[in-house]
C-alpha cells in the first residue's frame, strides 16, 4: 500500500471547562484561560484548509506534544525541558497520535457571541465584533413580521417527517400486498367438473460432449479447461485520510493500493443437448421415447407435463397434476370438485 502526504491542516479542541473552541496549537483556553487537560481530544474543524507555511509544516510533523509530567503543562515533541516548570520532559507522557478523525458536523448558520451579542457565521472561532472567543451555540431564527410573513421565502421550509402518514402509508401498502395474496392463493369458491379429455407430453434430451468457449470470466479458469488466455486488469483505489499528529494539528494522507482481477477466456469440454425427442398423447399412460445414442452421447433427465380438461358451469376449465400417479386418476367422465380462486383459476380439485 502506497502512503502519500497531501498536506497538513489545523484542528481544533473545545475545553471542558467552558465550552470554548480552540485553534489546535494553543495551549490554554482563549475564553477561560483554563489549560489544555492531557485528555482532552482534538477535533477537525469545519472549515479546515491546507497549511502553506512550511515552517507550520515541518513543527506539525515534528510529532506529538508531551504534557509534563509535574505540573501538566503542553510541550513541543522537540521540548527536552517543560516550558513551564524546567522539569526534564523524560518524565512527561506524549499525546495520543496516529488516530484517524472524522469529518466535523455541519457548523449552526450563526453563533451568537457571549460577550457583545454578534452574530457570526458558525464556524468563526472568535467574535467579529469584539474579538472575544465563540462557543457553540445555534441562534433561533427571530420571529417575522407580518408583512414578511406574507412574502415567499427564498427557500422552502423543510417539514418535519410526518410518521403518521408514513405508518398509514406502510399499513395500506401491507393491506394491498395481503388482498392481492388472498386474491390469487386462497379458494374463493368451488364447482363441479367433469372430465372431458387429458393431455400429456414426454421429453427425453441426447447429449453430446461438446466444446463450449468462454470469454472474459473473471477469476481462475477450471481445472479441466484448454486453450486458456488470460489478462490481468489492475487499477488503483485511494482513500483519503486525516491522521491526528497529537500536536493540534493533522496530515491528510492519501492510502493507495493496487487491486488487480483476472479475466480469461478458455474452452471446457460439457454435456450438451442435442436434440429433444418429445411424445404426446391424450390418455392416461404417457410413454418416453427412446432414441439410439453414439458411444459419446447419453440421455439426458427426461420430463413430462400433464393437463385435464375439465366441463364446469363456469365453461372449460384446465388442470395440470404434479405427478404421474395424480394424474392417471382423472378418467374422462369422472366427477371433481374444482377450487376456484377470486379471478377464476384452477387452485386444487378433489373428489
Amino acid at each position: 500500500m502506497q502512503k502519500r502526504s497531501k498536506g497538513v491542516v489545523q484542528l481544533e479542541w473545545v475545553c471542558p471547562n467552558c465550552d470554548g473552541r480552540n485553534p489546535g496549537p494553543v495551549k490554554t483556553c482563549q475564553s477561560c484561560g483554563a489549560p489544555q487537560p492531557e485528555n482532552v481530544q482534538f477535533q477537525r474543524a469545519a472549515d479546515e484548509t491546507l497549511i502553506t507555511d512550511q515552517k507550520i509544516v515541518s513543527a506539525a510533523k515534528a510529532g506529538a506534544d508531551i504534557h509534563c509530567g509535574f505540573c501538566g503543562t503542553r510541550n513541543p515533541a522537540t521540548a527536552l525541558t517543560c516550558a513551564q516548570c524546567g522539569a526534564d520532559l523524560k518524565e512527561g507522557k506524549a499525546r495520543q497520535s496516529g488516530q484517524v478523525l472524522q469529518a466535523a458536523p455541519t457548523p449552526p448558520k450563526v453563533v451568537a457571541c457571549a460577550n457583545c451579542g454578534a452574530e457570526n457565521p458558525g464556524a468563526a472561532k472568535t467574535c467579529s465584533n469584539c474579538g472575544a472567543p465563540l462557543k457553540v451555540q445555534v441562534i433561533e431564527p427571530k420571529p417575522m413580521p407580518a408583512q414578511a410573513m406574507a412574502m415567499p421565502a427564498s427557500q422552502p421550509k423543510v417539514k418535519p417527517f410526518n410518521w403518521l402518514i408514513a405508518g398509514g402509508l406502510g399499513i395500506f401498502l401491507l393491506m394491498c400486498c395481503i388482498a392481492i395474496f388472498a386474491l390469487f392463493v386462497f379458494p374463493s369458491r368451488s364447482v363441479e367438473g367433469t372430465v372431458t379429455s387429458v393431455y400429456w407430453r414426454t421429453s427425453v434430451p441426447v447429449q453430446e460432449v461438446q466444446a463450449v468457449n468462454y470469454s472474459n470470466e473473471r477469476g481462475n479458469p477450471p481445472s479441466d479447461a484448454y486453450n486458456v488466455s488470460c489478462r490481468t486488469e489492475s487499477e488503483e483505489v485511494c482513500e483519503q485520510k486525516t491522521v491526528d499528529q497529537g500536536n493540534g494539528y493533522a496530515e491528510l494522507v492519501e492510502e493507495c493500493r493496487t487491486v488487480s482481477e483476472q479475466y480469461c477466456s478458455y474452452t471446457v469440454d460439457e454435456w450438451t443437448t442435442i436434440q429433444t425427442y418429445d411424445l404426446d398423447g391424450a390418455d392416461l399412460s404417457p410413454v418416453y421415447a427412446e432414441p439410439t445414442i453414439f458411444g459419446n452421447q447419453r440421455l439426458g433427465t427426461a420430463s413430462a407435463s400433464y393437463q385435464v380438461n375439465f366441463s364446469t358451469s363456469d365453461g372449460p376449465l384446465t388442470y395440470s397434476p404434479g405427478s404421474l400417479d395424480e394424474f392417471q386418476q382423472f378418467q374422462p367422465g369422472s366427477v371433481w370438485t374444482v377450487n376456484l380462486n377470486a379471478v377464476g383459476g384452477v387452485l386444487s380439485v378433489q373428489r
